[in-house]
């Protein structure tokens, strides 16, 4: 391999939100009515009459058999589907013969997913609950509606106006389409730089900032319609491993998980949160239980968060398709021990036909009592009349274009966005740029095969503002020839701007940078030309570059967040993110340079 000319190496070098209440307000477009309620209170709390009323019709005409598949949520697409077609077919079983009680979307376009959403309810005999896991709107799920930061940038805002907008915004397009409950917000304090999981999807690390923040946001949600289910109990912040893949083991002991992991719950429990979603991932200090995931403890469930934090709200299953209960328990097994330990919900099962048939035979031997099948139908039925299905369980197809990514809620986004961008390292000044830095060269990085033009937006961006910019693509599979290669080919530019990407993912088990990217930023680092680089995933990547001459984060690759990080170089917005978490050694949680916007 050819060595850079000796010229080219110098040129390249807590507060708690308590007492509040929750109101879920649906859309008048709708047909729904206000109710004041707070779901952690009493089930029976915040019922109207006729809400009330239908609730107990319905307990008492349901077999038993029947209130037990009420239990089960299953996956589903909101993709177009031939009325004949056997995925339709599929799934109107489920809610007309197996009578599940909701289902989970993952991916959709607007359209398809409201048409479906009313065929499915318009199948099922009890209205269905629909949730879906919408950590960054409505539209990290739905094709048409608004994208927002993840929660790390909220928490890099600091603002809880902009969360609680953000909840509302992602309640009034998710009821608008047919979805009551979004699995959201994470409420993980992320203090494991290694996390490979939660990471960007938590707040920070301060467990104050974490629980005045997510509190906000699902305020926000369920001030409009939407319940809101705090995530993934009883924390999943300080582990290096991937609970889709393992069984992650929390080691911390008792007085910890009260201090850091659990204090955040205590929060969203009293400010009314809907919901919580236990974690596949043991906890000794609370289950000492070999192997035993959080999601399949009666401790957990039953004794901790029922008994010992008073949460009346509905409780709620991880994907139970997850490495983290699948290895060592069989689809029918695990749903039963999961009801069995205390669960309302039951979210994604593995052969879902089988596991309702299994839980229904266990019902009719006794295995499962009516007891702890009527409190959990109890709580559902209750969540259901609160949000008004029990009056009309379908929307308004017509209506969806004046409901979802309008101007105004685009706007709002494009708001936040700008809130979240956080400039950790400005060395002499490097940013924002100055207009005698004329030559720039782009380096998008992404660690991920095949997705080569991760940085477009970004790098389109700034050569829009600066004409003579090069642009250099590289992924996962880019070798390391053809790196080094981009490097001579950008001697001479008068700075270097270094995007990188790396995806946070389920199954993937890291968010680390390719080794061969590393190399190239350290190459560049070692001139004397200013080297900028910006994180579009995890914060913690500057731990393998310290000597860059500044470093921004931005948590997120969205187009959005790219226009976003493009502005901030160009001194076009006021940078005013501060750091959520620590990078040890390098800078501290709190840590922000400000920047004010060019006149």
């Amino acid at each position: 391999m050819r060595k850079p000319p000796s010229r080219l190496l110098r040129a390249i070098r807590s507060v708690v939100v308590l007492g509040l209440t929750v109101f879920f307000i649906s859309t008048a477009s709708s047909g729904f009515t206000q109710s004041a309620v707070n779901p952690s209170a009493k089930s029976s709390a915040g019922l109207t009459p006729d809400g009330a009323r239908w609730v107990e019709k319905t307990m008492r005409r349901l077999s038993l058999e029947d209130k037990v598949a009420q239990m089960i949520g299953c996956r589903y697409s909101g993709e177009f589907l031939p009325a004949d077609g056997d995925q339709l077919a599929y799934l109107k079983r489920l809610v007309s013969k197996h009578k599940i009680g909701g289902l989970a979307i993952f991916l959709g376009e607007a359209y398809e997913t409201a048409i479906l959403n009313n065929a499915l309810q318009s199948a099922s005999d009890v209205p269905l609950l629909m949730g879906s896991d919408l950590e960054r709107g409505a539209g990290n799920q739905i094709s048409g509606a608004t994208l927002f930061p993840t929660i790390m940038g909220l928490g890099a805002a600091g603002s809880e106006e902009l969360a609680y907008a953000m909840g509302r915004t992602t309640a009034l397009e998710a009821r608008a389409v047919g979805l009551h409950m979004t699995y959201a917000p994470v409420v993980d304090v992320n203090i494991n730089p290694d996390n490979p999981i939660i990471n960007t999807r938590a707040v920070g690390e301060d467990p104050a900032l974490v629980a005045r923040i997510a509190a906000a946001f699902a305020r926000g949600c369920q001030d409009n319609g939407l319940i809101a289910t705090a995530k993934h109990f009883p924390g999943h912040g300080d582990t290096d491993q991937d609970s889709h893949i393992l069984l992650p083991v929390i080691k911390a002991d008792r007085a910890r998980l009260d201090r850091v992991e659990l204090a955040p719950y205590r929060t969203l429990i009293a400010a009314g949160v809907g919901a919580i979603m236990i974690s596949h991932l043991t906890a000794p200090a609370l289950d000492p239980t070999p192997g035993l995931p959080a999601t399949l403890s009666p401790a957990i469930l039953t004794g901790l968060l029922r008994g010992e934090m008073g949460f009346q709200g509905l409780i709620v299953t991880d994907a139970m398709e997850m490495g983290g209960v699948t290895n060592a328990f069989g689809p029918a097994e695990a749903a039963l021990k999961a009801i069995q330990a205390g669960c309302d919900i039951v979210l994604l099962p593995l052969e879902p036909e089988t596991v309702v048939e299994s839980l229904r035979e266990a019902v009719r031997k006794g295995v499962l009592t009516r007891e702890r099948i009527d409190a959990s139908v109890r709580r559902i039925l209750e969540a259901k009349a609160r949000l008004g299905l029990h009056r009309q369980r379908l929307v308004d197809i017509a209506s969806l274009p004046s409901k979802l990514g309008t101007k105004a809620f685009t706007e709002q986004a494009a708001k936040t966005f700008e809130a979240a961008v956080t400039l950790v390292k400005n060395e002499n000044a490097a940013l924002p740029l100055p207009a005698s830095a004329k030559k720039l060269a782009v380096f998008s990085l992404s660690s991920d095969k095949g997705d080569y033009y991760a940085g477009r937006t970004f790098a389109n961006a700034v050569k829009a503002r600066r004409a003579g910019t090069q642009i250099f693509y590289a992924d996962g599979d880019t070798g390391r020839d053809a790196l080094y290669e981009s490097v001579l080919q950008s001697a001479g530019a008068d700075a270097y701007l270094v995007a990188l990407f790396s995806s946070l993912s389920a199954w993937k088990g890291s968010v680390g940078l390719d080794p061969r990217h590393v190399e190239l930023i350290r190459l560049l680092a070692a001139g004397d030309k200013p080297v900028i680089v910006l994180s579009f995933g995890s914060p913690y990547f500057l731990r393998d570059f310290p000597a860059v001459d500044a470093y921004l984060c931005l948590y997120r690759n969205q187009p959005q967040m790219q226009t976003a990080a493009a502005k901030a170089v160009f001194g076009e917005i006021d940078v005013t993110g501060r750091l959520p978490v620590s990078i040890p050694g390098l800078a501290p949680a709190g840590t922000g340079v400000l920047l004010k916007r060019r006149p």
